[in-house]
């Protein structure tokens, strides 16, 4: 057997059968997608959860069986009937002031996801977290899992998706194992996300590196993500949480440089002294909170903690553990988004079945 590409086909406990059948919330999205593409290929059956018709029709593309429903409401319960594993992806990323509805979004939706898993039989799910849930604007360091979460998050997100990921493990139990993984700054090929905002950034000279650019971030290509949600199923742990990445840390600048150059943008040379970002960050974050979020800020606090300071972390849990090791290499996914820019056919990839 080939674990890097089927992992489903593992045996989770050595006792139980493997996973045919796999609830996907968050299916329309960037990570959902690729997951899709991922179990399809390896003979999995999906279901997604689809909010619109739009988003049920895109999964279905994809080869997926479409659930209308709402994340917030437990009725999802009857579309994971006849499922054994649920992988958790939907989430409210917005890195602005927050709001009421990202709060019951990755909070209360998480409770009411895990809550109808359980009612629905579901025999393991994997929640996707994200590093951010340790963000409070200081850098981490080669940071393991032991590292505690921040008394004063960096914003509406990381304390939301920090609550979802409590959450999540607080529902773990033998008869119902709980795996959350955090992933930090995913990008890849059919990126909707992460690259069109640096791009359309670039484009509008709006982008500048904050002190140089100089410190280290880590990365995590969606094929990688695909390839420890499968492990997760197949090895994880009940109650457990593993950092995944490409390895080892990048510049931030030399990462970003590079994506924008798949693109055939040339990178900007302005760089920003990190206090006055620093400054702006927090003028927005004051300003939005007194204008009640009718006012657009250039900046917040959040955003300046998952992007100005070194975010590099330590996979040797998941490496132990899970089998982890990263399937594609960051200068593998660099070439894939040059051909793709291109238009040339796609180049090779260790692992098709994480692919489009």
């Amino acid at each position: 057997m080939n674990q890097a590409c089927d992992a489903t086909s593992a045996v989770a406990t050595g006792e139980r059968a493997p996973f045919r059948r796999i609830f996907i919330t968050g299916g329309s999205g960037y990570v959902g997608r690729n997951l899709i593409r991922h179990f399809v290929t390896t003979g999995v059956s999906v279901v997604a959860l689809a909010r619109s018709q739009k988003a049920a029709d895109r999964v279905r593309q994809l080869g997926a069986t479409a659930f209308m429903g709402d994340l917030l409401s437990p009725d999802i319960a009857a579309g994971m009937a006849g499922c054994d594993a649920l992988v958790h992806a939907a989430a409210d990323t917005d890195h602005g002031p927050g709001t009421p509805q990202q709060r019951r979004v990755n909070e209360d939706g998480t409770r009411i996801v895990m809550e109808a898993a359980r009612a629905a039989g579901i025999r393991k799910a994997i929640h996707i977290s994200t590093e951010s849930v340790l963000a409070d604007g200081h850098p981490l360091v080669q940071v393991d899992e032991t590292a505690p979460f921040p008394r004063r998050p960096a914003g509406s997100y990381s304390r939301s998706k920090a609550a979802a990921e409590r959450v999540a493990l607080a529902a773990s139990s033998p008869a119902f194992p709980v795996v959350a993984l955090r992933p930090r700054f995913v990008w890849g090929r059919d990126d909707t996300t992460a690259l069109p905002a640096l791009v359309e950034a670039a484009r509008s000279g709006k982008l500048a590196w904050i002190a140089g650019g100089t410190y280290l971030t880590s990365t995590t290509h969606i094929a990688n993500l695909c390839q420890a949600v499968a492990l997760a199923l197949a090895n994880g742990r009940g109650g457990e949480v593993y950092f995944i990445t490409d390895g080892d840390a990048v510049p931030f600048r030399t990462f970003v440089s590079q994506l924008l150059e798949t693109q055939g943008i040339v990178p900007p040379e302005k760089s920003v002294p990190r206090a006055v970002v620093r400054a702006v960050a927090w003028g927005g974050d004051v300003l939005a909170a007194l204008s009640r979020g009718r006012i657009s800020v250039p900046l917040t606090s959040q955003a300046y903690a998952t992007s100005a300071v070194e975010i590099s972390l330590d996979i040797g849990k998941a490496k132990l553990a899970l089998g982890y090791v990263p399937v594609i290499s960051r200068e593998q996914g660099l070439d894939e988004l040059r051909t793709v820019s291109t238009g040339s056919p796609p180049v090779a990839a260790p692992c098709p079945a994480c692919l489009p």
